[in-house]
């Protein structure tokens, strides 16, 4: 399904709810001011528009991403010591997918525990290999870069992955690799 198919049943499930809701007139207690009884209707119509616009955004996510080909690429630090992060690079099946420059604030809010979505997308089952990139200033403000691989099997369930780039005191430098969510 195409993405211009799911904008367009976006659209017309969302005239359709629009013309299922009640008048906001026909909602007013009679008995109650006029301006009491439409704000109230104006606020129901809100929610009830958001509480579209959730399951929508939901069915969108389904339709463009089915769980047998969803593919996630997720992003850890735990550096700081040995590595300031600059950039990553995410290659799938020889394909750059993903590549992303950090400002000083995403950086410190991995190196707090924060983990990035790097990647979503599709991908068929059957035998892939994963590359990244990692480039950032190492120890004595000298050029840093790394790369790791892996090569694994996407089953027909949803795969997640996970890249760790770690600092690592046994030999005073950091560490990538990138880990199989189970």
């Amino acid at each position: 399904m195409t993405k211009n198919t799911v904008s367009g049943l976006t659209r017309l499930l969302l005239s359709g709810l629009l013309l299922a809701l009640p008048l906001a007139g026909a909602a007013q207690d009679q008995t109650a001011e006029p301006e009491a009884g439409a704000a109230v209707s104006v606020e129901e119509l809100k929610r009830r528009v958001i509480e579209l616009n959730r399951d929508l955004f939901i069915l969108e996510e389904d339709l463009l991403f089915p769980a047998s080909t969803q593919f996630a690429v997720f992003l850890s630090v735990d550096t700081g010591r040995f590595l300031t992060l600059d950039s990553v690079k995410l290659k799938v099946d020889d394909e750059v997918v993903a590549a992303h420059l950090y400002t000083d604030r995403q950086v410190a809010a991995l190196q707090r525990g924060g983990m990035q979505r790097l990647y979503i997308g599709n991908l068929r089952s059957g035998s892939h290999q994963v590359t990244v990139f990692v480039e950032g200033v190492g120890a004595d403000q000298r050029a840093y870069k790394k790369a790791a691989t892996l090569d694994f099997d996407k089953g027909a369930d949803i795969a997640s992955l996970e890249i760790r780039v770690q600092d690592s005191a046994a030999d005073y430098q950091p560490h990538v690799e990138i880990v199989e969510w189970e």
